[in-house]
């Protein structure tokens, strides 16, 4: 099983490669646990709204929306990431895009794993993740150009 990266907003085309997969499967491994079929989904403000509105039963917009299918140790799951969002984080951060959805994405994976961020200790302890293992995709960044 694997990673699949999918686009429905218009003008904004991940390239799928093959660096991203590996750097979240060993994110996945180092986590102790096994890799099931993992969608990420790129879409609008909108579009998160919506889903947001439908399945959280909250209005209002966000970067990041994952969905947990796991079977046991197996991490499987539907990730939807606001390109909308990031790119607007990232301007309030004074964040590049890339580094900003690179955070993005972890944090999704990180959720279906298991991880949450609801109370301040949560927050902490999913931050220390997602700094730790951006900490790998940077020291390779060339890779992902």
């Amino acid at each position: 099983m694997s990673f699949f990266f999918h686009s429905e907003v218009s003008g904004f085309k991940f390239k799928d490669h093959s660096n991203y997969k590996q750097w979240l499967k060993k994110v996945i491994y180092c986590e102790k646990k096994e890799i099931g079929e993992i969608n990420i989904i790129f879409i609008s403000d909108e579009a998160i709204l919506k889903i947001n509105n439908s399945y959280l039963k909250n209005d209002c917009y966000t970067d990041i929306i994952a969905f947990s299918y796991n079977e046991k140790n197996k991490i499987s799951g539907d990730i939807f990431i606001s390109i909308e969002r990031v790119k607007e984080n990232a301007k309030k951060f004074g964040e590049k895009f890339e580094n900003e959805l690179n955070r993005v994405i972890v944090h999704g994976v990180l959720h279906l794993i298991g991880y949450n961020d609801k109370t301040e200790e949560e927050k902490k302890i999913i931050r220390n993740l997602e700094n730790h293992y951006l900490s790998i995709i940077l020291s390779s960044q060339s890779n992902f150009k």
